[in-house]
């Protein structure tokens, strides 16, 4: 019976706690929670469960097996399911605060969604509080449930998936969500970090800094090792969506499962954290966090969260692939240098700027003597090795410059504001490096052109010289010429 608090009043002596959770269909138990006069918590137990819950744990035929243990009440919950600080949190909240409390999560640990309500019960105990705690399973997300929210918590979401699919500038954009994050959380600090799993490194996309907060750059935290201190995270999580720690007594947990990463915290004057993962297809690619955050606040943080997060990472996700197909558009993917359609697109472009924006334009073609002889003789991985220590050198000379693969062995390098003279020092400083490689050898052309809308000419006169200088290397070494 509920009774006029917004709490089921106090269950009646003659009925036992078993006897009344059973009158519920629903997968429902009664959770009982230790309090410390110091108003922190101490054991969480499940007291009692109806069939469908008792099912759930002992593997029932026909019920979804969730955990894997015989069921005996009044047993702490730790020996059905790993500890879990969210799901603490919310019991110590229902059952000792006497909040009423809904939720709709998917833990990693499990296949399933769960839909959540816990209310509180009346308790003759002092330092003993209980609440109901009921769930539904569902295989797959239901949208309805996942948009049911307070109006506060969906405003802060709306207004985040406006900012995101109405930007023109991605990473602004971010600087600014990720600011409202802060601001949400009450936080120091708050930042979205990405983790590149083939070279093993981890990149801020953003951050934000509240002005009373001592700076503290994460170039410093890091280093080499931190990449394997993020790996860790997950394990830390422990199959639970989120991390949030709110206390020393929560922050005691993250020493004992992860006591590198809790040096790092300990460093940073770290006292709580708000920590969310960023997942694709399954894979987790980064994560968002807020410190020394506005702890009262949690319920509200972790829901607003859950969502926001949710589309932080399908955003980010599809930004990502856009760059990485942009790259794959317009980089020599043997050489790493620009392709020919990106060197096309430029000459396009700037024959195409107006008078305001005109500008000057050195041009340099730059043939890669004796490649098919190499290949030939040496073999295609050879000759690849070639065309890449070609890139490269042209790279480390013309560093103002871009460096494009033309096609073959050909490339061509556009710098913009280069004089004659420039070009022909670079010229010279190009063909005296070449000769420390075995094998790199280039026939070079170049040309400048004082209004970059002329940049056809000066590409036809540079490819003119280029084909000069070949004509005489190979009347000097005829045996290396193309057959």
């Amino acid at each position: 019976m509920t009774g006029k608090n917004g709490y089921i009043e106090e269950v009646p002596e003659y009925m036992e706690l078993q006897d009344f959770v059973s009158q519920f269909k629903t997968m429902t138990c009664v959770m009982s929670v230790e309090q410390f006069p110091d108003g922190s918590y101490g054991n969480i137990r499940i007291e009692a469960g109806n069939k469908p819950y008792i099912a759930s744990i002992e593997g029932s035929p026909d019920a979804p097996k969730l955990l894997s243990s015989k069921f005996v009440p009044g047993s702490p919950y730790e020996r059905y399911i790993p500890k879990d600080l969210n799901f603490e949190d919310f019991c110590y909240r229902c059952a000792i605060l006497k909040q009423p409390l809904h939720t709709y999560v998917h833990p990693d640990r499990f296949d399933f969604w769960f839909n959540i309500f816990m209310l509180p019960l009346e308790s003759d105990k002092e330092n003993v509080g209980y609440c109901i705690y009921s769930q539904e399973l569902m295989r797959k997300a239901d949208v309805e449930l996942m948009t049911d929210l307070s109006q506060e918590t969906a405003a802060k979401v709306l207004q985040t998936c406006i900012k995101l699919r109405g930007t023109g500038d991605f990473k602004r954009t971010m600087i600014e969500v990720v600011e409202d994050i802060r601001e949400l959380c009450k936080a120091n600090y708050c930042r979205i970090l990405l983790l590149d799993h083939v070279s093993r490194t981890c990149t801020i996309l953003c951050e934000a800094i509240a002005e009373d907060a001592v700076y503290s750059p994460m170039a410093k935290w890091m280093d080499e090792g931190f990449y394997d201190v993020v790996l860790s995270w997950e394990s830390t999580i422990a199959g639970s969506s989120s991390l949030i720690i709110k206390d020393q007594n929560d922050m005691n947990v993250v020493r004992e499962r992860n006591p590198v990463w809790y040096e790092h915290l300990q460093k940073a004057g770290v006292k709580s954290i708000v920590l969310f993962p960023l997942k694709s297809g399954g894979e987790i690619f980064g994560y968002i966090w807020g410190t020394n955050f506005d702890t009262a606040n949690s319920v509200h943080i972790k829901e607003t969260l859950e969502l926001t997060t949710f589309f932080l990472a399908a955003e980010i996700s599809n930004y990502q692939l856009f760059q990485r197909l942009k790259v794959m558009s317009s980089t020599d993917m043997l050489t790493g240098v620009l392709n020919r359609n990106e060197m096309n697109n430029m000459v396009d472009k700037l024959c195409g700027l107006p008078d305001n924006r005109v500008t000057d334009v050195g041009i340099v073609f730059a043939d890669l003597n004796g490649l098919k002889q190499v290949n030939d003789s040496e073999g295609h991985a050879a000759g690849d090795l070639l065309l890449k220590q070609a890139a490269d050198l042209l790279k480390k000379v013309f560093i103002n410059g871009d460096v494009y693969r033309a096609g073959g062995d050909e490339f061509m390098v556009m710098m913009p504001r280069a004089s004659l003279e420039q070009l022909a020092e670079k010229t010279v400083q190009l063909k005296r490096l070449a000769e420390s490689y075995r094998n790199v050898c280039f026939a070079v052309g170049y040309s400048y052109e004082s209004d970059c809308r002329n940049l056809r000419r000066a590409l036809k006169l540079a490819d003119e010289r280029m084909y000069e200088d070949k004509k005489r290397y190979y009347s000097v070494f005829p045996e290396k010429k193309h057959r």
